[in-house]
């Protein structure tokens, strides 16, 4: 099929990429020229394991384009796919006004180009319009109605929630779990999408077609379940350190229940990125727009905020409070929001990273990828180091914020060595107690209790 990707950021890029490895003639349409060269000289703007190399190689194969000419990437495709930003703002109220400009030009696009001038409206030469983009429910209505506004030929819409995990988006794309399109009218559309989607699901997994304002809805309830899962198990573990339990143990008995299962249930800094802080709080605007009450939802958010905090308020406690932060060196391992990636939305490490300087202390930190997406957001205010160990000289305590894998087995003896005091704080609870007690480490880490390395020495 001939595919326009409107936007080439994290959805549209790999997407678009994923749809030209299977053969498909796919154009990747930007506002941004800078952004256009980049990607025609073969770099991509964001990080992704294997998506250079996905894009070099069907680019130079003619599949795949990138391109700023709005008119010929419309006019050309048979299936237009929007994939824009909506930011939200504080309350998780969407911005539409990205997705809602891109329908206003396809509309246009679709009245100059050749093709059905009317009559049937299941017309098979009719372009599919697919809303991408993660929008509140209602919005493929205000998509058809704008694209309505400047033509009067036939088109179809569809909604196409996307579910790829940064890190491992090529691979959630080329064997999803699931394949979820919402349409109006099952044969038509329907049959059109499952015939572009068939070929990614030969693994037995399902093709889900149902109706627009369902398929909005999935994508805000599945990522709304896995916030509430993060939110539960980080109260949990709150509980465990008042009561001395650990985390670790009541996670083993309590997800051996097979209705319950494991994932997504590890105790941490909380969730972060751009889809689950956004989401979940989209799920409560919507909730406030239709009367109905969400204190589920909002409690979920609420309890992912503090967590963080609290975990700033083991740093504040085991230093005698807040103002003897001032003139000590932190380092910091880890800063985009999870493995893998460069995205630093919503990341706990950089709300930590604020709060220790804010409060007059040195940050010295670590990531593999996201330094220059952190620089982006707090500038100089922290040092970046391209090796982990240089953080650690004279710190006064290292912070485990990312649970790269490199960060899970480092020389203890060097980093007890390097850094001032031989303390920790893990908040990925990336290490064992037993090891940090053996090493002689003052360990803090989630739901689990303290280790002292003073009273290790007196014993």
């Amino acid at each position: 099929m001939r595919i326009t990707m409107v936007g080439t950021g994290y959805v549209g890029l790999v997407t678009g990429t994923c749809f030209a490895n299977l053969g498909n003639d796919v154009t990747c349409l930007d506002i941004d020229p800078k952004k256009i060269e980049k990607l025609n000289n073969g770099i991509s703007p964001i990080y992704e394991p294997g998506l250079d190399e996905m894009i070099e190689r069907n680019h130079d194969a003619g599949r795949l384009h990138f391109t700023t000419d709005a008119e010929a990437a419309y006019q050309s495709a048979e299936v237009i796919f929007i994939c824009v930003g909506t930011p939200s703002d504080e309350n998780g109220h969407a911005d539409l006004k990205y997705v809602l400009a891109a329908a206003g030009d396809v509309g246009k696009a679709i009245e100059g180009a050749p093709g059905p001038t009317g009559g049937d409206p299941e017309d098979r030469r009719a372009k599919i319009v697919v809303v991408k983009s993660t929008v509140p429910v209602g919005t493929n209505a205000k998509v058809r109605a704008e694209i309505s506004q400047h033509t009067n030929k036939p088109f179809k819409m569809a909604s196409n929630p996307e579910f790829l995990k940064e890190g491992a988006a090529i691979n959630d794309f080329m064997k999803p779990d699931r394949v979820v399109v919402g349409v109006d009218d099952i044969e038509g559309t329907g049959g059109r999408m499952h015939q572009l989607y068939e070929p990614f699901v030969r693994n037995g997994h399902p093709i889900f077609v149902m109706d627009i304002p369902s398929a909005e809805m999935v994508k805000y309830a599945a990522n709304a379940m896995l916030a509430t899962k993060i939110s539960f198990i980080n109260e949990i573990a709150n509980l465990c350190e008042a009561y001395g339990s650990n985390v670790d143990e009541v996670w083993r008995g309590m997800t051996s229940d097979a209705r319950i299962g494991n994932k997504f249930l590890y105790p941490g800094l909380g969730y972060g990125g751009s889809c689950f802080p956004k989401d979940t709080l989209a799920c409560v605007s919507m909730g406030k727009e239709s009367d109905t009450p969400t204190p589920l939802l909002k409690a979920v958010h609420d309890v992912n905020q503090q967590q963080r905090l609290n975990f700033y308020d083991k740093i504040v406690q085991h230093f005698g409070g807040e103002q003897n932060l001032a003139g000590k060196k932190f380092a910091m391992w880890g800063l985009a929001f999870k493995p893998g990636t460069d995205d630093v939305r919503e990341a706990p490490a950089l709300t930590l990273a604020k709060k220790l300087t804010d409060a007059g202390a040195a940050v010295a930190a670590h990531d593999p990828v996201a330094h220059q997406t952190t620089r982006e957001v707090l500038g100089d205010t922290i040092s970046y180091h391209d090796d982990l160990y240089d953080t650690l000289d004279g710190a006064a305590a290292l912070i485990v914020c990312t649970d790269w894998p490199e960060f899970k087995q480092p020389n203890f003896v060097d980093v007890r060595t390097r850094l001032a005091d031989p303390v920790i704080f893990d908040g990925r609870n990336l290490y064992k107690p037993s090891l940090m007690q053996e090493e002689g480490f003052t360990y803090l880490s989630v739901g689990r209790n303290p280790v002292n390395a003073e009273a290790v020495k007196a014993g």
